[in-house]
């Protein structure tokens, strides 16, 4: 498991380790770990000596871990070079020490770099860039290395012009191909457009972890963290023991959601699937092994309820809706359940002391929120998952799973395949089917999100991707990673 953690708690942290140690130190580790990552950049196309490094440097001590990496760099032999957007504001001892090294300063955007370091704003900044900064950034794509490539860009903390604290990208903005942090990492760097501007995030230890706080503002789970929390079956387990999930969705209109999220549930951990509505003789037709009938209240035992997927928004779609929130299991609510949590009618069956999960894409999160998630998804998801005392699952490229405790998890494995009709309906199978295995609300949600997302990238290697080849991807994705 990885952890962010906000500007705040960073500098508070770099606060009380800098009252411990000499002068310059942080700032010199910092500086030492950026120029040994830009040297392996440059290692693997032609070296170091010789090489043209363009600085972009801006002012405060991001600009000076710019300059100190690049003397670094030229007493290695590089052409250093260093366009300052702030003369009157750079950081003079950093300028010294590039100058002291060979390295020189311009004042304009040379036509040919082999790498460019993004020092203009670290992650004291806000909104996007501005002029002239913006100018030069917009002109990094005319730039040609020895191979006639455009030269990779390192971001020093943070890509400049991105919100470190939300990962929204406000307006211009740096993309680089390989982010250097330093300490930690931030909410830019796993959540929101901005993660897709960073690139490869390396982060350099600079001595902040024993200081920085607890609770972290971001958890991004890793392989390691899903192959842990997964239901696995004992040498004593039956079908009821590793759990039974019942599924409530689709309709006569749409019977595909009723198959999807059988699919989904079918791939996960538990041993049996009840599925209950008026596409039971198609469920029962493409999965022979669910016991199918047409009415929640003649399903018989779960331990948890998936609703919502294609149910539709009709008075039987009421009655189901009702009936599965009535019960004492883990609910998921997808899809149309929500559309018919907005109208009020079922507002009162929230207040349940079994677990519920909501699985939102952005326009249903307006519904039931009242606006839109906006730039903070991560502060969005959690007003709403403390507000409706719910863990929010709130779909996206890098999707957020919200407690009402405020724990926020984003999922690393998003890919624009899953944006295809069908897919999250795939997605409310699986979380189900973990809940009913007896995984916690929040880890259920993690890993139902990041195994999805392994499993539409398998299934994109073949091409165009529809819900179906999501669902059959699944099973695959699962035996290489629990292997």
């Amino acid at each position: 498991m990885r952890q962010a953690w906000r500007v705040a708690d960073v500098r508070a942290a770099e606060k009380a380790l800098m009252a411990t140690l000499p002068e310059g130190t942080l700032m010199q580790r910092a500086a030492a770990g950026l120029a040994r990552r830009c040297a392996l950049l440059l290692e693997d196309d032609g070296g170091v000596y010789g090489a043209r490094v363009l600085l972009l440097v801006g002012s405060g001590d991001n600009g000076g871990d710019t300059l100190y990496a690049g003397a670094t760099l030229a007493r290695r032999g590089a052409q250093v070079r260093a366009l300052l957007l702030r003369p009157d504001r750079v950081h003079l001892a950093g300028l010294a020490a590039l100058r002291a090294a060979g390295g020189f300063t311009v004042r304009e955007m040379p036509d040919r770099a082999d790498l460019v370091l993004d020092g203009i704003v670290g992650i004291g900044a806000s909104g996007g860039l501005r002029a002239p900064a913006a100018g030069h950034v917009a002109r990094l794509s005319d730039l040609r290395g020895r191979s006639g490539a455009r030269p990779p860009v390192v971001a020093v903390d943070v890509p400049s012009g991105v919100a470190v604290d939300t990962g929204d990208v406000p307006g211009d903005a740096v993309t680089a191909d390989v982010t250097v942090t330093f300490g930690c990492l931030k909410p830019a760097h796993v959540v929101g457009p901005a993660a897709v501007r960073c690139g490869q995030v390396e982060l350099v230890d600079i001595g902040l972890g024993p200081v920085l706080r607890a609770d972290s503002a971001v958890r991004v789970p890793d392989a390691d963290d899903i192959a842990e929390w997964w239901p696995a079956p004992g040498p004593t387990s039956d079908k009821y023991t590793r759990g039974v999930v019942g599924i409530a969705t689709g309709s006569a209109k749409y019977p595909g959601a009723a198959l999807l999220s059988t699919s989904g549930a079918l791939a996960g951990p538990t041993g049996m699937v009840r599925y209950a509505g008026s596409a039971h003789h198609e469920v029962v037709r493409a999965h022979p092994s669910v016991v199918a009938v047409s009415r929640v209240g003649d399903a018989g035992r779960v331990q948890a309820w998936v609703c919502g997927s294609g149910l539709g928004t009709d008075n039987e779609a009421r009655t189901t809706l009702r009936t599965v929130l009535a019960t004492s299991v883990p609910v998921v609510l997808d899809a149309d359940a929500l559309t018919l949590l907005v109208d009020g009618s079922h507002a009162e069956d929230l207040r349940r002391d079994a677990p519920l999960v909501i699985t939102p894409h952005d326009g249903e999160f307006k519904r039931l929120a009242g606006e839109a998630p906006g730039a903070d998804r991560v502060g969005a998801a959690c007003r709403l998952a403390t507000w409706i005392n719910a863990v929010v699952l709130l779909k996206g490229d890098r999707t957020i799973v919200a407690t009402p405790g405020g724990e926020v998890w984003a999922n690393p494995t998003g890919s624009s395949a899953l944006a295809t009709a069908g897919s999250g309906d795939v997605l409310a199978g699986l979380l189900g089917s973990l809940l009913a295995g007896g995984l916690a609300p929040e880890r259920a949600a993690v890993a139902a999100a990041y195994v999805h997302g392994l499993a539409g990238r398998w299934a994109a290697d073949d091409g165009p991707v529809t819900s179906p080849d999501v669902a059959a991807a699944l099973r695959p994705t699962l035996a290489a990673l629990l292997e």
